[in-house]
């Protein structure tokens, strides 16, 4: 993560630094917005992003129970 003052930054180059890593602005030395590079983003990932209910349906399932990759194979190995 790269953190930029508001005052000593131009948008050009903050942009293409988001593309590589989150870049935090700051003004006064205080966080005040966050770039995030989405180049590489289809628009189906872009309305994931930001769509509550497919974060909550995210948390849910990593609160379930879980098992290893040779428990699953074993589970899959039906003879």
């Amino acid at each position: 993560m790269k953190t930029i003052d508001a005052e000593q930054t131009n948008l050009g180059s903050s942009l293409e630094d988001a593309q590589k890593e989150r870049v935090v602005i700051t003004r006064g030395g205080r966080p005040v917005a966050v770039l995030i590079g989405v180049a590489d983003l289809d628009e189906e990932q872009l309305a994931l992003c930001r769509n509550a209910k497919f974060w909550e349906m995210i948390s849910e399932r990593r609160r379930e129970p879980t098992m290893s990759r040779t428990e699953l194979e074993q589970s899959l190995n039906v003879e």
